[in-house]
């Protein structure tokens, strides 16, 4: 809000129904005296409205935005191209809602804009069944983990330490209350180690692993998907939408459960938010999904219509029972997937996915050849790496952004011993001539001292 919708005479009308006369006097009964301020903040005079904005605007300038800069920043959010048609068919007064309708209030075209949105998650993951989303990638692929527990009447769910640790976090939260112990796989050059894969996930009810994963690195999906079936464990993956453009789709290399952060598929950066958690599954699962799901059938004149449909929630059934608490992610966000899917086709994400590995592996090549630098791991990458520097990342990282350049992020944060590891990315919007910039930049960082 940006004014105050209440009158004096509204405020005394309430204070009066609550038996007060005063705000100070309702503090006083509601705080306990020792947090009180002995005496008024030293607070400037008030501004006018005009005045507010302009010192606002000013603040608001010293911020950096990803929108004016160049931008290699990855672990799970990409600055990809976004068609101008998104916005202008999104705010349409039909779909312009960061709510999701109920039952009783939805409407036929907003049950089959998630009904095509379903279709397109089955296509590009090579699964049988989607759901209308989740909150983001990460609630996703722990839904994904509870949900290979309920299959198999398993305690324990074994994650790959290449998996995003912010998912792996995730993760833990959502399972160890719940009395599921998470166990995490050992890696070996920044992949799931194969040694360690058959004994770890033994007894377990899921492997859990990202491909992509966190470094960028292709994981050898198959061979971990054959271990773990001969173990009697599900595989839930997470993955990098755009990717699955140039590789083989999860329900091809025998994921059972497949998810991903949609960001990528025509959703802002936003500073964080409000993102898209893809989820689809075989179909012999698609009793025990979580969240919603539409399905198409016929009224009584043979005509098609879309229903709500297997909602195991805990709105219609007891909590207990309810295969989630969670529904969607705003119906919004799904719809930017949807309409950013049907705009670029097949070939427009092929071409977007072809253009980001092609860009980050004439980078990789570029940088590793500075200096004291190297790629931290070897193996075929997608479209983001490691580099090892010579000198804290961290430190390196801020001189960039003084260039308006951002990376990131920083490995070492979670991963101890790589401190001095930077995560970069590269999608279809960078061009040859931005690329040789950041190399040129990144030389001069890498020998700054101030």
């Amino acid at each position: 809000m940006n004014y105050t919708s209440h009158s004096d005479a509204d405020r005394a009308a309430m204070l009066a129904a609550i038996g007060v006369t005063s705000i100070d006097e309702l503090l006083s009964k509601v705080i306990p005296e020792r947090f009180h301020l002995p005496e008024p903040l030293d607070l400037p005079p008030g501004l006018t409205e005009y005045e507010v904005l302009k010192e606002m605007k000013a603040l608001a300038g010293t911020n950096l935005p990803a929108s004016e800069s160049l931008s290699f920043l990855g672990g799970g959010v990409y600055d990809h191209y976004i068609p101008a048609a998104i916005s202008h068919i999104i705010g349409r007064s039909e779909f312009y809602t960061a709510y999701t309708p109920y039952q009783a209030e939805v409407a036929q075209g907003t049950l089959q804009t998630i009904y095509e949105f379903q279709s397109m998650v089955c296509r590009l993951m090579g699964m049988d069944a989607a759901n209308a989303s989740h909150y983001d990638g990460a609630t996703a692929l722990a839904e994904g983990a509870l949900m290979a527990v309920r299959k198999t009447g398993r305690k324990v769910v074994v994650v790959a330490g290449s998996v995003n640790p912010h998912y792996r976090a995730v993760l833990s939260t959502y399972c160890t209350p719940t009395g599921i112990e998470v166990r995490t796989l050992d890696l070996k050059n920044g992949r799931i180690d194969l040694t360690t894969l058959a004994p770890t996930v033994e007894g377990a009810a899921a492997l859990v692993l990202q491909h992509p994963n966190y470094f960028g690195l292709l994981e050898p999906v198959a061979e971990c998907a054959r271990a773990a079936h001969q173990a009697g464990a599900l595989v839930v993956s997470s993955t990098y939408p755009t990717s699955l453009a140039l590789l083989k789709p999860p329900g091809e290399w025998g994921a059972d459960i497949a998810t991903a952060e949609g960001q990528p598929l025509g959703v802002p950066m936003s500073l964080g938010g409000p993102y898209l958690g893809l989820f689809a599954v075989k179909k012999d699962l698609v009793r025990l999904m979580p969240g919603r799901i539409v399905a198409r059938a016929k009224d009584r004149l043979g005509r098609d219509g879309f229903v709500l449909t297997l909602q195991t929630r805990e709105q219609h059934i007891r909590r207990e029972k309810a295969t989630s608490n969670i529904c969607t992610n705003q119906a919004l966000i799904a719809l930017c997937a949807l309409v950013y899917l049907s705009l670029v086709g097949r070939d427009g994400l092929r071409r977007a996915a072809g253009s980001s590995y092609k860009g980050a592996h004439y980078l990789a090549e570029k940088v590793a050849a500075l200096p004291g630098c190297s790629l931290r791991f070897s193996g075929e990458f997608f479209s983001e790496f490691l580099l090892e520097l010579p000198r804290p990342a961290a430190d390196v990282q801020k001189r960039l952004v003084k260039h308006g350049i951002l990376a990131g992020p920083l490995p070492g944060r979670d991963y101890p011993g790589m401190e001095n590891c930077l995560s970069i990315a590269v999608t279809e919007k960078r061009s040859v001539e931005e690329m040789d910039r950041f190399v040129e930049v990144l030389k001069t960082a890498l020998h700054q001292t101030d």
